[in-house]
């Protein structure tokens, strides 16, 4: 809130282009980019950043690398041109992504509270106009919602890409600006509550004509000859289903239509920019509440909207899936070196920048944190002259978040895993967790062992947000405030394992105070909170030898929370110097990547009660700190006050990384192997 009592708000939205993805990378990405930030800019909102979520299949396959090439290119050619930085992501690969590659998309935007726009048909709206904005309708994406909802089959891949959009990144750029100046003339005018607007995504034309008026209680009357169209003789289904890209629809009163038509169409000329793209007039409100299309001179549509837009509720069976895993039996050694070099040049935990170098991270000047030198990637939303003085230094961080592997041993505790890791990194940065999306991603519903799955996820996911309650206010639960759900990723080979990926919205009230995971000077002592446990089942250390395992990481949520809260608090006072969760990999892959960015070592000696390979890689989560010797007392006393135990482990500086007696490698080859393990497997 600023000095004037505005509140200023953030958008999030979060979405999946799975199918898409599969069958087309760079266009399936591209457009699920595009359909996202036309999401957000539909609630009014400056779009101020994006970040992705990749699942793919065996790195080992030529089919996983075509596909991987082509999302992240598509991710880049639309999103860069849109001037919009990347802030981060992560990257998994999994043989049961093989056939059903997961591109889940995140985006971020900016809105004083009461500058938003809804996604309806304002008060007193009956015989309002409904104007359709962009690239001229044609059939490309006809089907697209349909097809997100198909078991994949292989053979029938050609037939199936023109179910994927064609996208035109200029295009939306423009569409961008132009409605950001349309945005401007509303407020001025005081007209923000006298309209409506709304992307047109999943059934295109109609699903938007419809959805604009009922959710106010309206009906709407549609005229298919006044849609501007890009190909000619196409069936009526074609123009009303149609998901061409690059298009929305406002709705307004007769009075606002010439303003927004020659905003659109003369000032800022979309004739001219895309070949057919213009702001037409395609219908109107109705009171009566019934949804008419006409086709020409033949009403093909009469019904009631609310009928129209009603889904079906299903009560799907669902059937526990025995799951017989158990824990594997793994050689121990006096010398763990080469195990570490392995793990770091795992495709699952080494250096993603092969993806993020392709992406603009710094448009904007918003971008405090980039990708790869924090858990989070932190931004200044506010930080121009245009925001109040009072608000600039705000600061936001952003996470996503899931071990698929965890999936397969336990889809409840992978629920809260991806939850609690999400919320990790954001606080690993300093910022407190404010809000969550879920982008669920799962098999066929109409399977009782699928739909079992979908369900344990979610309890895990809720129970986590039920415990894990909002600092500022204890009594509420984190708030998943933005999300879909995605069913049949599965193809003739199977399901993909169950995916609930998880996305953090974190909040600092200084940005400044951000912190890195990247060791800072010599001779700090080095804290690590969390006790190590055996709990190695799902990760990339059983990976090595082709083993799943049993025990999976089970975090006490309570203890979660005030860990979270007491990092967050250091932070914020200045004690901690660096900060990185444990996560995969563990305990030896956290120091190491600490190490690399400014090429300090650390000295580490831990006790415990579990073995050596699990003490230095069980995923056990928790976090791993940097403070001076003078400042060990104060982050006591914070901890202490949580009823949380520190660690004492070690020191940082020189140019190895020794972990007991069991690790003392270079920093250098280390960073080395980390560097190039993803590249040189792509």
């Amino acid at each position: 809130k600023d000095n004037s009592g505005n509140r200023w708000c953030i958008v999030m939205s979060h979405e999946s282009h799975n199918h898409p993805s599969q069958i087309v990378p760079y266009e399936g990405a591209a457009t699920g980019v595009g359909g996202n930030v036309r999401d957000v800019l539909c609630m009014g909102a400056e779009v101020i950043a994006v970040t992705d979520s990749f699942r793919f299949g065996d790195i080992k396959r030529n089919k996983t690398k075509w596909i991987h090439d082509g999302v992240v290119s598509g991710i880049a050619g639309y999103g860069n041109p849109l001037g919009i930085p990347n802030v981060g992501g992560d990257i998994y690969y999994q043989e049961g992504y093989n056939e059903n590659c997961l591109v889940t998309l995140v985006t971020l935007g900016i809105v004083r509270e009461d500058h938003i726009i809804h996604s309806y048909a304002p008060k007193n709206a009956a015989d309002f106009d409904l104007i359709l904005i962009g690239k001229p309708t044609d059939n490309s994406g006809f089907g697209g919602a349909s097809f997100a909802s198909l078991e994949l089959e292989e053979e029938k891949k050609e037939q199936n890409k023109g179910a994927v959009q064609e996208p035109n990144a200029f295009l939306e750029r423009h569409l961008l600006k132009s409605s950001y100046a349309l945005f401007k003339k509303f407020q001025n005018a005081n007209l923000i509550n006298e309209v409506g607007f709304k992307d047109l995504g999943a059934g295109g034309v109609a699903c938007a004509s419809v959805e604009l008026a009922e959710t106010s209680g309206y009906g709407s009357e549609v005229w298919m000859d006044k849609i501007h169209i890009g190909m000619e003789n196409l069936h009526p289904s074609v123009y009303l289903c149609s998901e061409t890209q690059e298009r929305f629809m406002w709705v307004c009163s007769s009075e606002i239509t010439p303003m927004i038509l020659d905003h659109y169409n003369n000032e800022f000329d979309l004739p001219a920019v895309s070949e057919g793209a213009r702001a037409s007039v395609i219908g109107k409100i109705r009171e009566d509440g019934q949804y008419i299309v006409h086709n020409g001179d033949e009403e093909i549509i009469n019904a009631p909207a609310s009928e129209v837009t009603k889904g079906f509720l299903y009560d799907r069976p669902s059937k526990q899936k025995k799951i017989e895993h158990k824990e594997p039996t793994v050689p121990e050694f006096d010398n763990y070196n080469s195990i570490l070099f392995d793990l770091l040049s795992h495709e699952n935990i080494s250096s993603r920048e092969p993806v993020f170098e392709q992406y603009d991270k710094q448009v904007q000047g918003r971008i405090k944190l980039e990708t790869g030198y924090a858990d989070a990637g932190v931004l200044a939303p506010f930080n121009s002259k245009e925001y109040p003085e009072e608000i600039r230094n705000t600061g936001i961080a952003l996470s996503t978040d899931h071990n698929p592997l965890y999936g397969l041993i336990d889809p409840y505790w992978c629920g809260v895993n991806a939850t609690v890791e999400a919320m990790r990194n954001v606080a690993a940065v300093g910022a407190t967790p404010h809000a969550l999306s879920d982008c669920l991603c799962f098999g066929n519903p109409e399977n009782p062992s699928q739909m079992w799955e979908f369900t344990e996820s979610v309890r895990g996911v809720k129970e986590t947000c039920n415990t894990i309650t909002l600092k500022h206010s204890p009594s509420d639960p984190t708030p998943i405030i933005a999300g879909n759900v995605s069913f049949y990723n599965e193809s003739k080979n199977g399901a993909i394992p169950p995916s609930p990926i998880i996305s953090c919205l974190g909040l600092l009230v200084d940005v400044n105070k951000a912190i890195t995971m990247n060791f800072q000077k010599n001779n700090s002592l080095i804290i690590m909170v969390g006790e190590r446990k055996d709990e190695c089942g799902g990760s990339a250390y059983y990976n090595l030898y082709g083993e799943l395992g049993k025990n999976i990481p089970r975090p006490d949520l309570d203890e979660v929370k005030k860990q979270i809260f007491a990092v967050t608090d250091s932070i914020d006072k200045k004690i901690i110097l660096s900060c990185h969760d444990i996560s995969d990999g563990g305990l030896a892959l956290a120091l190491s990547e600490m190490t690399f960015h400014n090429n300090i070592g650390c000295d580490v000696n831990i006790s415990g009660r579990v073995s050596d390979n699990k003490m230095l890689f069980s995923e056990t989560g928790g976090f791993i700190l940097e403070v001076s010797t003078d400042s060990f007392e104060r982050l006591q006393s914070v901890f202490s006050d949580f009823e949380i135990e520190l660690f004492k482990i070690g020191t940082t500086g020189g140019t190895k990384i020794i972990i007991n007696n069991l690790v003392n490698i270079d920093v250098d080859k280390a960073k080395d192997k980390w560097l190039n393990g993803l590249r040189n497997k792509l």
